[in-house]
């Protein structure tokens, strides 16, 4: 069985946008806001999965940091 959500006090200005929105990409308000939805839960997972990766190979290689001073300076004098 597939959830159900009710939202109440959405503000009148963005229930007549989503309504445009679905208007153009010919969908219902519901389907609209469906895929809304969705799409930030599935954007939300892949952002965590993606700061668990960049952890990961942080750990893996050990911090990368340089001194700009000593690039500089290494610049120059070329």
């Amino acid at each position: 069985m597939m959830a159900q959500i009710l939202v109440r006090d959405l503000a009148p200005e963005a229930v007549q946008r989503l309504k445009l929105m679905a208007k153009r990409r010919g969908r219902s308000l519901q389907a609209e806001v469906k895929e809304i939805l969705e799409d930030v839960a599935i954007r939300d997972l892949r952002r965590e999965e993606f700061v668990r990766y960049a952890d990961w190979a942080r750990k893996q290689n050990g911090p990368q940091t340089t001194d700009s001073v000593e690039l500089i300076r290494e610049d120059r004098e070329r």
